[in-house]
């Protein structure tokens, strides 16, 4: 349930309720193994300012100017890199200013979204905080700096009624292929015909709370291409959907055995 903008929220539900031994993650693999993945988290930061007509703009204060200030000082913030996973990217995504359409007034509101993607172990602590060293310097700098970092908060309603709600902060994991639980996955798949790379998925999946918020032993294996998801004309192969069926159950009856 609304996976593709709100990983794991609806999952924790799920694993409330059910309290899964095991979990495979559907996503698309091309009927290879996914041991991990990045995490994602929409991380907000706005600036205010005071209104003016433009024809006076002394007068006021521009938090679009400010923004481009704050924007300039983030991009000098390196994200930490893993050796699996890779870096952990901090991209501006859009940028807003109000009031919009401008009409003749200096802003006094501006707010920027940014993508950060998350390795295993960091905290909404670690992550946020060189945003907040970022505006800590600038306010130090300018007296009229006024700014707000934090985590966006999403709402979703469900098709039966019901809504979800939750900070955009979904957790990275990653398994070693030691471990026990891959070589049994990975024994089912080569058991149903296969002979699968190990590898790690390119975007976020419900595994950030299945396996980053709980702990709970996560793979991913699934029909078609990564670079398919999301995409005009998306299709999967009858081949690869029934093999990923096959897949299914031979991972069951192999974890059973153990």
């Amino acid at each position: 349930m609304h996976e593709e903008c709100f990983e794991g929220i609806a999952a924790r539900l799920v694993s409330e309720r059910y309290k899964p031994d095991y979990v495979i993650i559907g996503e698309a693999s091309e009927l290879n193994l996914k041991i991990g993945q990045r995490g994602r988290a929409e991380i907000v930061v706005e600036t205010f300012g005071k209104p003016a007509h433009s024809a006076n703009p002394q007068a006021g204060i521009n938090a679009v100017y400010k923004m481009a200030q704050l924007i300039d000082k983030i991009r000098t913030i390196t994200p930490p890199t893993h050796p699996v996973l890779g870096p952990g990217i901090l991209e501006l995504t859009d940028i807003k200013s109000s009031p919009y359409p401008g009409a003749s007034v200096v802003p006094d509101y501006c707010r920027a979204t940014y993508d950060r993607r998350l390795l295993v172990g960091e905290t909404k602590e670690s992550v946020i905080a060189p945003l907040e060293n970022a505006l800590a310097e600038l306010i130090a700098q300018d007296p009229q700096f006024k700014a707000r970092v934090s985590y966006a908060v999403g709402q979703e309603s469900c098709y039966t009624g019901a809504t979800i709600e939750g900070e955009r902060f979904f957790p990275g994991w990653v398994y070693d292929e030691s471990d026990e639980f891959v070589q049994a996955a990975l024994a089912g798949v080569r058991e149903a015909g296969f002979n699968p790379t190990i590898t790690q998925y390119s975007f976020c999946t419900n595994g950030s709370h299945y396996a980053g918020e709980a702990g709970i032993k996560t793979i991913g294996f699934g029909p078609s291409r990564e670079n398919l998801a999301h995409t005009i004309d998306e299709y999967i192969e009858i081949e690869q959907l029934t093999g990923s069926a096959s897949g299914y159950y031979s991972i069951i009856q192999t974890l059973y055995r153990q």
